[in-house]
């Protein structure tokens, strides 16, 4: 698509990976530009170069455990002289940040004819939750599917209002019941009403509950054993929204949320925000769950299906 400038001469929209290569710019300088001035001249791949990449790459919060995984398969390919030209490291670390980023994503059953696919929307405050709820729902709406928002988060004062802005921009419905009220309740008035009208998707907000707050978590349990018994296999996927800029600290919301909430799937916000996207890298290790979506910046359209070639391909990337 092209739109007209100031001047009136066409300029040409971004492409997904222009995108992804722009939103990991400052990684990339805290990360792979560091790795080739490592490199830069050197003969041989030794134990102080090695050194010097683990301290790079906890850096760039790919974090302990995934940096140690992955220098354990430099060395031993060191080791077996496989790997011995320095200009070859750039390449084989991109291998293996490649391998652990593409975790399968098994795609839901298929949703039986006039049920809604359903959506859980969970993570803490703050993280551009509601934000990502308008961008899928136009990202719905722009591939021609039938879209109903339902505004489960009734703890904050805010929330119903900010998610009634997103639903007036996309043009799309929404269910929601007074401040106070059971979230089960306006999930299953939701349910209820999108079946009748033939929707396609329902995106439920829910509360942005911190982690260590147990009884909110059991009622994020609640709602997925309603959307169950309303639905057959609802939710159809459980999307947790972490913010790429809080590092390691998202990487234990995410255990929390998938031991409570059963996630299926990751949406990684503000990644052009961050200078340590490598936290991409330690959360598709340690939870085997695959980031579906990212957000690399505030249009409409910067909410982008992550590709892991991608992903690491721009970070390499000229």
């Amino acid at each position: 698509m092209e739109f007209i400038t100031l001047f009136g001469t066409p300029k040409r929209e971004p492409t997904v990976f222009e995108k992804i290569k722009e939103a990991v710019k400052q990684t990339k300088e805290n990360f792979t530009e560091q790795i080739q001035d490592l490199v830069q001249g050197e003969k041989e791949i030794n134990a102080g170069m090695l050194e010097e990449l683990e301290a790079i790459m906890i850096g760039a919060d790919i974090g302990v455990t995934t940096t140690n995984d992955i220098l354990k398969s430099i060395r031993d390919q060191v080791s077996r002289r496989t790997l011995q030209d320095p200009k070859q490291l750039r390449d084989a670390i991109k291998e293996e940040l490649r391998k652990i980023l593409k975790v399968n994503y098994t795609p839901p059953t298929e949703v039986a004819e006039g049920n809604p696919f359903v959506i859980l929307m969970v993570g803490v405050n703050g993280v551009g939750k509601t934000t990502t709820i308008g961008k899928l729902a136009q990202r719905f709406k722009r591939d021609g599917k039938s879209v109903m928002l339902c505004a489960a988060d009734t703890f904050r004062a805010a929330a119903v209002e900010q998610l009634e802005i997103w639903a007036t921009r996309a043009d799309v419905p929404l269910i929601k019941q007074k401040a106070g009220a059971d979230p089960s309740a306006v999930l299953f008035d939701a349910l209820q009403s999108a079946r009748a009208r033939k929707i396609d998707y329902v995106i439920v907000d829910t509360a942005g509950r911190l982690h260590t707050k147990n009884n909110l978590m059991a009622e994020l349990e609640k709602m997925t054993r309603i959307a169950k018994r309303e639905i057959p296999s609802a939710p159809h996927e459980v999307l947790l929204v972490l913010d790429a800029t809080t590092g390691q600290n998202g990487l234990q919301q995410a255990r929390e949320f998938t031991r409570s909430a059963g996630v299926t799937g990751l949406v990684l916000t503000k990644l052009d925000g961050t200078a340590k996207g490598g936290v991409v890298t330690a959360i598709a290790k340690d939870l085997k769950i695959p980031i579906r979506f990212v957000g690399v910046g505030e249009k409409l359209d910067d909410l982008i299906e992550f590709s892991a070639d991608d992903f690491v391909e721009s970070l390499f990337a000229a």
